[in-house]
């Protein structure tokens, strides 16, 4: 539903616009380029009480920066071009993995989750100089690293496209942080806002034209991206179906119920990847029957030519595992008080 106040005061703007763009073209400028064209009204953004425009608007993967330091913008920015320049080209004739992390919350469990993910999956995969980890603070400090943020998380990917080999390459993407029935929450303090819905995450792949895929989402309600990320070429992981919610999210501890479950414990294994899922859903099921919470029931959905590039990627996995660190997530249990 549109509201009146919102179209007196933008409907001035485009006329004064509108006028503007004339006396450009009069003025000879170059007819070759169309700018952008204003084809419709402010977005609601999921303000209004139109369920049909909510859902829409966030199906847009809106996101806001409030009030910003411009120091911390050319701060982050600076991180993050960083980051992009150490990422190294494809070998020629290697199906090799590009690991891109991102922590979309300011809790520090997520930072320090997203760190140790970066850690895990890059040995895994033999994917030194093809990792970047987007996140905040790990709870000892400002974050060195550039902003878990949906801009950041989209400009590595595209990055990565330009770097791969498409035809063979594989992108591991793994998302820490909260999660809402529309899809992965961006939250970083009092500053930064915003959804990943399943649609905006399937039309940045779709533009960018990531096909080889393993994405690992860890946040509540993750399992509504199957239905738009599942494909033949893709392995997902989620930590909870559509409808439920996932567990150990605390931000005093260092890993999720799935964080742990996932990359602490099945992938730190030498074994295949759907062993590995198996393995984390049973300590999650094992954790939660403890704790007498409902089932978050994680997904896994591997496409039928996923073993394509799965195969060699693992027969370069190391043979042993790496130790466990952190505190587990069950402590949410023990440390709880009388």
């Amino acid at each position: 539903m549109r509201r009146p106040l919102l179209r007196r005061l933008v409907l001035p703007a485009l006329i004064v616009l509108g006028a503007g763009a004339l006396t450009t073209s009069a003025t000879g400028q170059s007819s070759t380029y169309t700018a952008p064209q204003h084809t419709a009204d402010w977005p609601g953004l999921a303000s209004g009480s139109n369920e049909a425009e909510a859902k829409a608007s966030l199906d847009l993967g809106p996101e806001l920066e409030r009030d910003r330091s411009p120091k911390w913008l050319l701060d982050d920015q600076r991180k993050l071009d960083k980051a992009l320049a150490a990422l190294a080209p494809q070998k020629p004739g290697t199906v090799d993995a590009y690991v891109v992390v991102v922590g979309l919350d300011s809790d520090p469990i997520f930072g320090r989750e997203a760190r140790e993910a970066g850690k895990v999956l890059s040995r895994r995969y033999s994917a030194a100089g093809h990792v970047i980890v987007l996140a905040g603070t790990d709870g000892s400090g400002p974050s060195t690293l550039p902003n878990g943020s949906p801009r950041n998380l989209a400009i590595a990917l595209a990055r990565v496209a330009e770097l791969m080999d498409k035809k063979q390459d594989v992108l591991v993407l793994y998302t820490a942080g909260h999660g809402a029935p529309v899809g992965l929450a961006y939250h970083d303090g009092d500053d930064g806002f915003g959804i990943v819905a399943p649609a905006r995450m399937a039309r940045l792949f779709d533009e960018i034209g990531i096909r080889n895929r393993l994405l690992i989402l860890s946040a509540c309600f993750s399992g509504i991206f199957v239905p738009a990320l599942a494909n033949d070429d893709t392995a997902l992981l989620t930590a909870a179906s559509a409808d439920r919610t996932s567990f150990g999210c605390q931000a005093d501890k260092d890993w999720t119920f799935f964080g742990d479950a996932i990359i602490n414990n099945a992938l730190r294994q030498p074994v295949p990847l759907a062993s590995a899922a198996e393995n984390a859903r049973g300590l999650i099921t094992q954790w939660e029957s403890m704790g007498n919470i409902t089932p978050s029931q994680p997904q896994v959905a591997i496409g039928k030519n996923v073993g394509v590039w799965l195969t060699p990627l693992e027969a370069r996995m190391p043979p042993t595992a790496t130790p466990l660190v952190g505190r587990p997530a069950i402590t949410i249990f023990t440390d709880r008080t009388p």
